[in-house]
């Protein structure tokens, strides 16, 4: 199933705002491969942060873009303004790729970057509802979404690591 809707719209066509205010502008990552993941700093997968930085450090240079997008509605695990988590992520974990503001990724509020990745199936068929923090989608250089993987799946996974270099071969 493709993610670009009909009309040609891909996730990375949706607006969302960064972090620290203003527009992540999501466009600007057109023609490479992002890495988006749902995150939260106080949860048990939060240590991801840590291959999640330096998947971003060894790839960026070939085109990939890790995006986090932080996200409160796995029992309250991300609470923080967006100044505590950047500080939190930076201090922490040394976190360098983009975030954008804290949203919804489930239920009648979810944010329209979401609404164009949830469709989309991991290799286990699981598609719908984002099911924890740390939930990854990996949006190829093409603007469509090309793989999903588990909140349980490390960012230096193989599986992880093979669908990245897939985009970046091209």
């Amino acid at each position: 199933m493709t993610t670009v809707d009909s009309n040609g719209v891909s996730p990375l066509d949706v607006g969302i705002d960064a972090l620290q205010g203003g527009s992540a502008d999501l466009a600007q990552y057109a023609g490479r491969a992002v890495l988006v993941v749902n995150v939260a700093s106080k949860c048990g997968l939060t240590p991801q942060y840590t291959g999640l930085e330096r998947l971003h450090a060894q790839y960026a240079e070939r085109g990939l873009t890790v995006l986090g997008v932080p996200c409160n509605q796995f029992l309250g695990q991300e609470p923080g303004s967006a100044e505590e988590i950047a500080e939190f992520c930076s201090a922490t974990y040394g976190v360098s790729f983009p975030m954008t503001e804290k949203v919804e990724v489930n239920g009648e509020d979810r944010h329209p970057l979401y609404e164009r990745l949830v469709g989309f199936a991991d290799a286990e068929g699981h598609s719908g509802d984002i099911r924890w923090n740390f939930e990854k989608f990996l949006i190829g250089r093409d603007g469509k979404v090309v793989a999903r993987f588990s909140p349980q799946t490390e960012p230096e996974s193989a599986e992880v690591v093979a669908a990245i270099e897939a985009q970046l071969a091209g």
